[in-house]
């Protein structure tokens, strides 16, 4: 069969953007009136003064959505699409601010817009003890930290501060990291040195030496500086993520170029509310037992009596000089559940210490 004519192929691709341009029109009506019940929504909220942002609630709409969705578009599709959109829908009931660990440009901030989206506003701070006490004292609505990477393990500047805030964990964000080698040109050519965090460097080790075993490695406190390093040096490549690329406007001379394909890191998103059930939740605990044969196993007892699943158990040094330890737990299920509630009162009975962090989303969930 011959092919059609350039006039036949451009009146056949107008056939379908008229289609396009009629469903886009009422795609902008649909979302404008969302835009207007989000209104109203923030309207009834002022009056007792209640949370702009509820994670749980949010998290059930995606789901609702991946229930129903037949495609073509896929589960990774929505949730993009859908956090900009209540994004933009909860801006207009009031301006949501966040701290995360500094600067700009990192993996951290990148994780800000993964969750809330991008109609926010995102406050960078110098440490991680820094957007706790912005979170404390009330400068901002929550914080974004990392707690734990996939090779580097966890991160213990947050383990600590989590004992001792008052913060709740009201959500998290499972980042895959992909590193970049970026440049302002795209390329290699008269580069002196490549500039990145020094766990990027380690993570990037294998690629390095193969592909610029002659090119001077430094290190620098974080990727984002890095990236803003080599957007001023033409001589400078920088390993940053996408954020930052996209922030100095760089260009990538490689993309994924980290030895571990899987790395992955894990932050918190922190709030002072608590959160409810959204269906499919995790609770995160630290408890501390009297130092005697047994104590451990009747620690974790409890869960198992229950049929509570752990998914993590890590320890820490209690940092009293005593030879004490606290033990960090994730479990599976929301905090108000029967079978959660009944083994923390039993674990409540037994631990010489016990707090729990905080009942959230989890940010693997069924059909996504």
């Amino acid at each position: 069969m011959a092919e059609g004519t350039p006039l036949d192929i451009n009146a056949e691709l107008l056939k379908f953007r008229d289609q396009i341009d009629a469903i886009d029109q009422d795609i902008l009506r649909l979302l404008n009136q969302r835009a207007a019940l989000a209104q109203s929504i923030g309207h009834v909220k002022a009056k007792t003064d209640a949370p702009v942002m509820r994670p749980e609630r949010e998290a059930q709409v995606i789901d609702k959505l991946v229930k129903a969705n037949q495609g073509p578009l896929n589960a990774a599709h929505l949730q993009v699409l859908f956090k900009e959109i209540m994004s933009a829908c909860r801006s207009l009931e009031r301006e949501v601010n966040v701290a995360f660990l500094g600067p700009l440009g990192t993996y951290s901030e990148q994780a800000v817009w993964s969750f809330f989206g991008h109609c926010v506003k995102a406050e960078p701070v110098d440490t991680i003890e820094e957007a706790f006490r912005q979170l404390q004292a009330g400068h901002v609505d929550f914080a974004v930290v990392p707690v734990e990477n996939s090779t580097e393990g966890s991160v213990a500047r947050t383990l600590d501060a989590l004992v001792d805030s008052q913060a709740s964990i009201c959500g998290e964000v499972q980042l895959p990291i992909h590193h970049q080698l970026l440049t302002r040109s795209g390329t290699l050519e008269g580069i002196t040195s490549i500039c990145a965090h020094p766990q990027a460097l380690a993570q990037c080790r294998q690629w390095l030496a193969q592909h610029a075993p002659n090119i001077t490695q430094t290190t620098m406190s974080s990727n984002g500086a890095a990236a803003k390093l080599a957007s001023e040096d033409p001589t400078v490549a920088a390993i940053a993520g996408q954020a930052a690329r996209e922030r100095y406007q760089l260009q990538a001379v490689q993309e994924h170029i980290q030895d571990d394909a899987s790395n992955t890191t894990r932050f918190l998103v922190l709030g002072q509310q608590h959160t409810g059930p959204s269906g499919f939740d995790k609770t995160s605990i630290v408890a501390s037992v009297p130092n005697r044969p047994g104590a451990v196993y009747a620690m974790l007892e409890p869960f198992n009596a229950q049929n509570v699943s752990m998914t993590r158990l890590e320890s820490r040094p209690a940092r009293t000089g005593q030879w004490e330890y606290l033990f960090f737990i994730d479990l599976q299920g929301h905090q108000n559940d029967p079978p959660m509630a009944q083994a923390l009162s039993q674990l409540r009975n037994t631990a010489s210490f016990l707090k729990v962090l905080g009942s959230y989303p989890a940010a693997q969930r069924p059909g996504n």
